[in-house]
């Protein structure tokens, strides 16, 4: 079965609605690792929020701390 999904990118976020409720981690988690990587920021810096029925919104916290920060 194809997996279902409508998506809307800005520099620093996508939204998604994805019908297919057996594809949201798997989704979820390459949209994370695909945004990390075309923003140049580590995974721990994006976030994902649950903005409606099966949607959500993966974002850039351009103010998260960095690991060194955290670990001082």
């Amino acid at each position: 079965m194809r997996h279902r999904i409508m998506t809307f990118e800005t520099t620093d976020s996508v939204t998604l609605k994805i019908w297919d409720r057996s594809a949201i981690d798997h989704t979820l988690d390459t949209v994370v690792q695909d945004l990390s990587a075309r923003t140049n920021a580590p995974r721990h810096s994006i976030g994902v929020t649950c903005s409606g029925p099966n949607t959500f919104t993966v974002s850039l916290n351009r103010n998260a701390p960095t690991f060194e920060e955290v670990t001082r």
